[in-house]
C-alpha cells in the first residue's frame, strides 16, 4: 500500500509511473480525500480541545459557587460534535483507505515498456535445450504411459486442473519438495516454517491478494468464521510478521516453507488446462525476505540465484526475464521470471517468479523496522518460488526423457530416491 502523501507530492510522475502498468491515477480524487481527512482530524481536534477548556471552566466555576448549567450544557454538545466529528474522521479514512488499497505498486524504472509476456526482456539462458533423436512427449503422455501421473482420476474426485500422482510419480514430487527445503535451509540460509493453509482477510490484504483478486481465491465459511485458502506459502510467510518492529540487527529476515497452493485461476479457463502447469492445488516450495528498505533489490538479486540453484541442481535448461512494466503483480515493482524449457511446447515456460515488493507489502501488514534515527519505518519485502513442485516434476520427466519411454533422473535426486531411472512401466530402477 502507499502512502496517500508520497503519491501527492509525487504527483505527475505517480500518474506516469503507474499509467506505464495500466493502471489510471485520479490524483484529484486522492487529494480530496487525503485534505477531507486532514481537515477531519482537525476539527476533531480543536472540538477536543475545547471540550477540556470547557471542563476545566466547569471545575472552576463550581469551586468558586457559581452556576455551571450552561457550561455542562455546552460540554454535553461538544461530545456530540466531537463523536460526529470522529466518526466522519474514521468514514473519511477508511473510504482513503480503500482507494489505497486498490492501487498498485509503482514499477521499477528498470522494467521495460509492454503489458504482456511478449514484452519481457532475456537475462541470460543456462543450460542447452535437449536436442532429442526422436520426437520427445510431453509430461503428461509420458507419466500417463508410465503409470505415475493419472489425471483422469483425479478429475473423477475434484474435476478439471487436479492431479494424482502415483508410486514413483508420488516418490519424485516428495523427493523435488526435500531437495528444494534441503538448499534453501543449509545452503541459502533460510528457515523452514510450516504454516497454516488457511488464513483470514486481514492476512490476504497484507500482501494484496484482497481486495483485487478475490475472484482467484478458494473462500471458506463455517458459521460467521471466513478463511482463505493460501494461494501461496508468501501469505502466511510474509505476515508472520504483521504489526510488528523488527529490529534492524534482525534483518535480513529469509523464510522458507513448502505448502499446498490453491487458485481458482478465474479468468485462465482454455490456457494449460491440460497436465501440471495450471493447476487449482499445486505444491510448491516458498522464499520470503524482510529486510531494510534500501536492501531489497540486493536481497531480490541473491534470492534469483537462489531458484536458479534449484534448476541447475536438475540439470534443467532455462532463462531469465525481465518482465514488462503492465505485465508485473500488482504487489511487485520489478519482477523477474526464471521459465524452464519444456521440449513438447518447444518454449521456455515460467516455472518461478522473484519479485522485489519495495515497502508495498511491509505498509499494507504493519511490517516495520527502525531507520538510522531509530524511527519506525515499513520494511521491505522480497518474494520467489523455490520452486513449484509440479511444474519442476514436468520438466524434469520432458528434459530427461529417453527413447525407450524411461526416464534419467538427474544424480542430485538419487540420494532421495535410491534410484536415478524410471523405467517405461513406472518402476524404480538404478541408472
Amino acid at each position: 500500500m502507499h502512502d496517500a502523501r508520497a503519491l501527492i507530492d509525487m504527483g505527475d510522475e505517480a500518474v506516469r509511473r503507474l499509467a506505464r502498468r495500466g493502471y489510471t491515477l485520479d490524483l484529484s480524487s486522492l487529494e480530496s480525500l487525503q485534505s477531507r481527512r486532514n481537515q477531519s482530524i482537525r476539527i476533531a481536534d480543536e472540538l477536543r480541545s475545547e471540550s477540556k477548556s470547557v471542563a476545566a471552566e466547569v471545575q472552576k466555576t463550581a469551586r468558586s459557587g457559581g452556576d455551571t448549567s450552561a457550561l455542562k450544557d455546552q460540554a454535553r454538545k461538544l461530545k456530540e460534535q466531537i463523536r460526529e466529528a470522529e466518526a466522519e474522521q474514521d468514514r473519511v479514512q477508511e473510504e482513503l483507505t480503500q482507494l489505497l488499497l486498490t492501487i498498485p505498486n509503482l514499477p521499477a524504472d528498470e522494467a521495460p515498456d509492454g503489458d504482456s509476456e511478449d514484452f519481457a526482456v532475456e537475462q541470460r539462458r543456462v543450460g542447452n535445450a535437449p536436442a532429442f533423436s526422436f520426437e520427445p512427449k510431453d509430461h503428461v503422455d509420458l507419466g500417463e504411459a508410465m503409470g505415475i501421473l493419472d489425471f483422469g482420476r483425479a478429475t473423477k474426485l475434484s474435476g478439471p486442473r487436479f492431479s494424482v500422482l502415483r508410486g514413483v510419480g508420488a516418490a519424485l514430487e516428495r523427493a523435488l519438495v526435500t531437495l528444494f527445503l534441503d538448499l534453501h535451509t543449509r545452503r541459502h540460509g533460510y528457515t523452514e516454517h510450516s504454516v497454516p493453509f488457511l488464513v483470514t482477510r486481514k492476512t490476504m490484504t497484507g500482501t494484496g491478494q484482497l481486495p483485487k483478486f478475490e475472484e482467484d481465491l478458494f473462500a471458506t465459511g463455517v458459521a460467521d468464521r471466513e478463511l482463505f485458502l493460501i494461494p501461496t506459502a508468501e501469505v502466511p510467510l510474509t505476515n508472520l510478521y504483521a504489526d510488528e518492529i523488527i529490529p534492524p540487527a534482525g534483518l535480513p529476515l529469509a523464510l522458507t516453507a513448502q505448502t499446498p497452493c490453491f487458485r481458482s485461476e478465474a479468468g485462465s479457463y482454455g490456457r494449460d488446462t491440460r497436465g501440471l502447469i495450471r493447476q487449482h492445488q499445486f505444491s510448491k516450495v516458498e522464499m520470503v525476505r524482510i529486510c531494510a528498505p534500501g536492501d531489497s533489490r540486493a536481497e531480490m538479486e541473491k534470492m534469483v540465484g537462489h531458484a536458479e540453484a534449484c534448476l541447475k541442481e536438475l540439470d534443467l535448461a532455462y532463462r531469465v526475464v525481465t518482465l514488462a512494466a503492465g505485465d508485473t503483480g500488482f504487489s511487485a515493482q520489478l519482477t523477474y521470471d526464471i521459465e524452464v524449457w519444456l521440449p513438447s511446447q518447444s518454449t521456455y515456460r515460467e516455472i518461478s517468479s522473484v519479485s522485489d515488493f519495495g515497502t508495498f507489502q511491509g505498509r499494507r501488514a504493519g511490517i516495520r523496522t527502525r531507520d538510522e534515527h531509530n524511527k519506525s519505518t515499513p520494511a521491505a519485502t522480497v518474494n520467489g518460488s523455490g520452486l513449484p513442485v509440479g511444474r519442476t516434476l514436468a520438466a524434469v520427466l520432458e528434459q530427461h526423457q529417453q527413447q525407450d519411454g524411461s526416464v534419467l533422473l538427474p544424480q542430485s535426486l538419487v540420494p532421495y530416491l535410491g534410484f536415478r531411472r524410471i523405467t517405461a512401466d513406472g518402476a524404480p530402477s538404478e541408472a
